[in-house]
């Protein structure tokens, strides 16, 4: 296991996850976004190419294995969109959230220590 591609793996997927949450949610929440729903539309090139290079590290640092990799992608996603959701739009985080938030992290720390 490789901690260092296993951490940029994350963070591009953090990110990629980030755009993705402003493309979709955004022409909801904001006039701009409604306007030039195009613009966000060319937006899938560059997420796809951060999903791509993120995937690739994460194969990379779990020595081969893709399911790891899918949970990360997975997690990250669930985490920028509580964040942002909770941010942005100001829907806060029920117990019932809470405690998937806390599975989620779960399944992220068995893929790295469970041996």
């Amino acid at each position: 296991m490789n901690l260092k591609y296993i951490a940029l793996s994350a963070l591009l997927f953090t990110v990629g996850q980030l755009i993705v949450w402003i493309q979709v949610n955004g022409p909801i929440i904001w006039t701009w976004a409604k306007e030039w729903r195009w613009a966000l539309m060319f937006c899938g090139v560059p997420i796809t190419y951060l999903f791509m290079e993120a995937t690739k590290y994460a194969v990379d640092g779990f020595q081969g294995e893709f399911w790891p990799g899918r949970f990360l992608s997975f997690v990250s996603g669930i985490f920028m969109f509580t964040l942002m959701t909770y941010l942005v739009v100001g829907e806060s985080i029920s117990l019932k959230t809470a405690i998937c938030l806390l599975l989620s992290l779960s399944i992220i720390l068995i893929q790295l220590f469970w041996k």
